[in-house]
């Protein structure tokens, strides 16, 4: 027999992929679930902590548990795929804002990270990604220039790997990617729409041709009611 708070979960579940309680919106208080179901607020809690882990709600500080929209944009974990290419796939309107862009030395931190010396110069580009209207992803771009040469802001406001493979005929292989979730930084609420969320997810990745050259590393951080990372696993026979 199914625990309570897992049959609640069930029920609630079904009533958001029903429509009931759309994107967007708040579901009913736990008090009001607890009423509802006749039930404590610690069992209603295991209900919508398990709608968390499953990606349905986000839990918003001093507002409630927020529907997340199902339809939302999914980055594959193992996959390399460009900001646009998932835009266009998903059939979503973006737009990309270009909030810096500029050449410079490297700093210690990132000759240590790429491989590279106070000789070297990188291209340095922050990129602010809205979809549908919303400010949702900082991208930190540094690119090494003398395995990118000839980058503008106008490539960068379309993309950046189309111009690596199409233009420069360069092959793009392979990324290490890390994941960590932080509290945003007074950069994040500058430049994102971030009100009522008190987590983001930080992506790091570093990028290779496929000589094995690191020619690029990003920092990308997304607010994260808009995204799901998925993968596909196999399990390998021992």
């Amino acid at each position: 027999m199914l625990n309570k708070y897992y049959v609640i979960f069930e029920e609630l579940e079904a009533a958001i992929r029903n429509g009931k309680y759309p994107p967007d919106t708040i579901l009913p208080s736990e008090n009001e679930l607890a009423e509802q179901y006749n039930t404590s607020r610690e069992t209603i809690r295991k209900a919508l902590n398990i709608l968390s882990q499953k990606g349905y709600i986000q839990k918003l500080r001093g507002k409630g548990s927020l529907v997340l929209d199902l339809e939302k944009l999914q980055f594959p974990i193992s996959g390399l795929v460009s900001f646009k290419e998932l835009a266009d796939k998903m059939g979503h309107s973006s737009v990309t804002i270009i909030e810096s862009f500029t050449n410079k030395q490297p700093s210690s931190l990132l000759q240590k990270e790429m491989q590279l010396s106070k000789e070297d110069s990188i291209w340095e580009v922050f990129r602010v990604r809205e979809i549908n209207g919303e400010r949702i992803i900082l991208d930190k771009d540094y690119i090494v220039e003398k395995y990118v040469p000839g980058l503008t802001e106008e490539i960068c406001r379309s993309s950046i790997f189309d111009y690596i493979e199409k233009q420069l005929n360069l092959k793009i292989s392979f990324a290490k990617k890390e994941f960590t979730v932080e509290e945003p930084t007074e950069e994040d609420y500058n430049l994102l729409d971030l009100e009522g969320f008190h987590s983001i997810v930080v992506v790091k990745n570093y990028i290779y041709f496929e000589n094995a050259t690191l020619f690029q590393y990003t920092e990308s951080r997304h607010r994260p009611d808009k995204f799901r990372f998925v993968d596909f696993a196999r399990r390998n026979e021992a």
